[in-house]
């Protein structure tokens, strides 16, 4: 007699899923209602005012990576070799599925919302150095732009922390690859840092033939001590929902990816370069006549 398993399972893990998707949308929809009424408190408790863009200047900690910013670039630009292998931003976080597509917009992740990727920031010492100099770092990563993409208006998640673009890889003609943000049009600067509040409606288009590649950083809002408690317990909070926790276990799953997929370029490297290697043993070991 055959007997088959699994198929008085399959339904009711298919409806699990769903289930969960479900709860999920719920979760994102009322969030997001509580989300602007903390974001109108938080505002409120700034001690660098509410503007869409602030002047860098008004973080003085961000100083040492611009003063070092052709370090960090060399470092990106050694990540860029494996290029292939760098994951779209959808594929580490589904949740940026609406605002990300194909494979044009991707990321090398050190830093996410708090939760530190050893081996990515082992390949990047000297930029992960001087990330770290940065008081309540929360997030850090790579972005890096296609040719010819546009990110569709969005806001970010909460006002308790600020962003900072600093410029890498900017195209010759950065006066088309902009960043709107609100009611402001921002362009990058290579060695500058662009900071901004990430809570206004702000979008990018790269409307240029070359790539455009920034480190990202989020860090803590300076803010009144009742704002920073709050502050604090709702990114505390947000660390263990599944949209951290999701895109935590994406970044693990691919940097396994990664490293081997430059373990088998490293490798081959190694073989390409034997024969000239033996060539070279041959010649050094060779007696003199």
């Amino acid at each position: 007699m055959q007997t088959s398993y699994g198929t008085n399972e399959e339904p009711a893990v298919g409806t699990l899923q769903r289930l969960r998707q479900l709860r999920r949308r719920y979760v994102k929809k009322a969030g997001k209602r509580g989300i602007r009424k903390l974001g109108d408190f938080l505002g409120r408790q700034s001690l660098v005012g509410d503007p869409p863009v602030f002047e860098a200047a008004t973080f003085p900690f961000l100083e040492p990576l611009e003063r070092n910013w052709e370090a960090i670039r060399a470092e990106c630009e050694t990540i860029l070799q494996a290029r292939e292998h760098l994951p779209p931003f959808q594929t580490i976080s589904p949740d940026q599925a609406k605002i990300a597509s194909g494979d044009r917009w991707k990321t090398y992740i050190l830093y996410g919302f708090g939760y530190k990727s050893e081996r990515n920031c082992a390949r990047c010492p000297e930029t992960t150095r001087l990330l770290e100099t940065i008081p309540n770092l929360r997030s850090a990563w790579f972005s890096i732009l296609s040719p010819g993409y546009h990110i569709p208006p969005h806001r970010g998640v909460t006002k308790g922390i600020i962003r900072g673009h600093l410029g890498l890889i900017i195209p010759s003609e950065r006066e088309r690859c902009t960043m709107r943000v609100h009611d402001r049009v921002c362009t990058w600067e290579e060695g500058k840092f662009l900071v901004f509040d990430d809570t206004y409606d702000h979008e990018v288009l790269n409307d240029t033939d070359e790539e455009r590649t920034v480190l990202i950083v989020d860090f803590d809002r300076p803010m009144r001590i009742p704002g920073a408690i709050v502050s604090r317990a709702f990114l505390q909070g947000i660390r263990w929902t599944a949209y951290v926790q999701d895109a935590r276990k994406n970044l693990h799953d691919w940097e396994d990816r990664f490293e081997a997929a430059v373990q088998r370029a490293d490798a081959f490297h190694v073989d390409a370069d034997a024969p000239g290697r033996a060539h070279d043993r041959q010649e050094r070991d060779r007696p003199v006549q």
